[in-house]
C-alpha cells in the first residue's frame, strides 16, 4: 500500500461516523449497568431471593467494566463477544422471576433492566439491522417467558427495542456504504495528484529531450535524422498518454474513470473497469501520432475485451511493418468503420508497396510476422485479414471482425 493510500485511509478513520457510536455504547453500559444496581438497592426488600440478584449483578459490573474495551471499536468487537454479551443479558432476563417471585405478577423490571438494550445495540453497530433484529428478537422472547405471557409494558418494551435497534443497524450500514465512497473518492483525488506530478516530471524531463533530438536530428539529417524522426514519433505518442491520463477524452463515456486508455490498452478492459464491451477507440487512439492519422466514427465502438484486444492488436503488428519497410517518409491511416454485424478496420500507409510473391517468400523462410501477428489474429476470433499492396502506391490492410449476436452483447454489457 502506498503512502498516499495510507493516508486515505487514516483521513477516512478520523472522520467514521461509525467511531462515535461505540465512544456512545461505552457510556451507555456504565450508565445502565449503574441504574440496575440502583433499581435493586431501592427495591431490594422484595426480592425473595436476594443472593441471586446479588450475585448476578455483581458478574454483569464485572463483565461490563471488564469489556469496555471491546466495544471501542468494530476490530474490537468480535462475534464471539456479542455472543456471549447477549448471553449474559438473556440469562439475566430468565433469572428475575428466580430471585423476585413476584416480577411477573407486578411487571417489574428484570435483573439487567435497560442494560440489555446495549448489548442489542452492539449487534446492530457490529452487523447492522440484520443482526439488531435477531439480537433484539431473542431479548423478545426472553422478556415473554420471563413475564409468563405478553403484557402491555412487555409489548412496549420489545418494540422499542427492535424499532430503535433496527434503526441504527440501517443508519450504520448506510454511513458505512458512504465512508467507503468517501475513501473510493480521495483515493481517485490522491491518484489524479500523483498522476498529475508525474506529467510535470515527464513534461520537464522526457518529452524535452525528445522535442531537443528531433530538432538535432532534422539538422544534422542522415541517420540522426531517422533517430529524430522517431523521437518526434515518441514525443507525440507519450504526451497523448499524459494528456490521456490527466482528462478523459471526448469520445469516451462519461462514466470512464481516468487513465483509462492506458489502463485500456494495458489489459483490454473497458473504461469503466468492468468485465464489459471495450470501445475500440480507446485502445487505437494512443497508436495514433505525427506520422499515424486515426479516423473513427464519433460514437463508441464496442467490441467484446478479447476481442477489442486482438484486433488493436493486429492494427499495432500492421503499424509495425509500416515503420520497418514504408520508408522514412512514410505515412500511415487508421480507418474504423462500425457496421451492424461486424468492425472494419483498415491500416493504408503511402510506402512503396510489397513486390509481388514477397509474402509467400517471408513466410518460406520462417519470417511469419504477418501470417501470425495479423492474419492469426483474426482467424482465432473469426474475422479475416486481407493485403492489398500495389508496388510504388503503398499498402493496405483490411482487418475485419464479426460482431457477437445482439442477445450476447446485451448480455456481455450486464455482467
Amino acid at each position: 500500500m502506498g503512502v498516499g493510500e495510507m493516508a486515505v485511509r487514516e483521513r477516512v478513520v478520523r472522520m467514521s461516523v461509525e467511531q462515535p457510536l461505540w465512544r456512545a455504547l461505552t457510556g451507555y453500559r456504565v450508565m445502565t449497568l449503574l441504574y440496575a444496581v440502583l433499581v435493586f438497592a431501592a427495591g431490594r426488600d422484595r426480592y425473595e431471593r436476594p443472593a441471586i440478584a446479588v450475585a448476578y449483578l455483581a458478574v454483569l459490573a464485572v463483565w461490563t467494566l471488564a469489556t469496555l474495551p471491546k466495544v471501542a471499536n468494530a476490530a474490537s468487537c468480535t462475534t464471539r463477544f456479542l455472543v456471549a454479551d447477549l448471553t449474559l443479558a438473556l440469562t439475566g432476563i430468565l433469572l428475575t422471576p428466580l430471585a423476585d417471585a413476584h416480577a411477573q405478577s407486578v411487571d417489574g423490571p428484570t435483573l439487567p433492566t435497560i442494560w440489555t438494550a446495549g448489548s442489542v445495540l452492539a449487534y446492530a453497530i457490529k452487523g447492522g439491522w440484520r443482526w439488531a433484529g435477531v439480537a433484539s428478537s431473542l431479548v423478545a422472547v426472553a422478556n415473554i417467558i420471563e413475564r409468563g405471557h405478553p403484557t402491555r409494558d412487555t409489548v412496549h418494551n420489545v418494540i422499542l427495542v427492535w424499532v430503535a435497534s433496527i434503526a441504527i443497524g440501517y443508519v450504520v450500514e448506510v454511513a458505512r456504504a458512504s465512508e467507503r465512497t468517501l475513501a473510493r473518492a480521495l483515493e481517485i483525488e490522491a491518484a489524479t495528484r500523483e498522476r498529475e506530478r508525474l506529467a510535470r516530471d515527464i513534461h520537464d524531463s522526457v518529452l524535452q529531450v525528445l522535442a531537443m533530438v528531433q530538432r538535432r536530428g532534422t539538422a544534422l539529417g542522415g541517420e540522426a535524422a531517422e533517430l529524430g524522426r522517431m523521437a518526434g514519433e515518441q514525443e507525440v505518442a507519450l504526451r497523448t498518454l499524459v494528456a490521456g491520463g490527466l482528462t478523459r477524452p471526448s469520445h469516451l463515456s462519461e462514466d470512464a474513470s481516468e487513465g483509462a486508455v492506458v489502463r485500456a490498452v494495458e489489459t483490454g478492459d473497458e473504461p469503466g473497469g468492468t468485465a464489459g464491451p471495450v470501445d475500440l477507440r480507446a485502445l487505437l487512439a494512443p497508436r495514433a501520432g505525427a506520422r499515424v492519422t486515426l479516423s473513427d466514427p464519433g460514437a463508441p465502438v464496442l467490441l467484446p475485451p478479447a476481442a477489442a484486444r486482438e484486433l488493436a492488436a493486429a492494427v499495432g503488428a500492421a503499424l509495425d511493418n509500416v515503420r520497418v519497410h514504408a520508408g522514412e517518409e512514410a505515412r500511415a491511416w487508421i480507418l474504423v468503420e462500425d457496421w451492424p454485424d461486424e468492425v472494419i478496420v483498415t491500416v493504408r500507409d503511402d510506402g512503396p508497396g510489397i513486390p509481388e510473391g514477397r509474402l509467400a517468400q517471408a513466410e518460406g523462410e520462417g519470417r511469419m510476422g504477418v501470417a501470425l501477428s495479423i492474419r492469426g489474429r483474426l482467424r482465432d476470433l473469426g474475422g479475416t485479414a486481407e493485403l492489398i499492396s500495389v508496388p510504388g502506391q503503398g499498402t493496405e490492410v483490411e482487418l475485419k471482425v464479426p460482431r457477437p449476436p445482439r442477445d450476447a452483447r446485451g448480455k456481455a454489457g450486464e455482467k
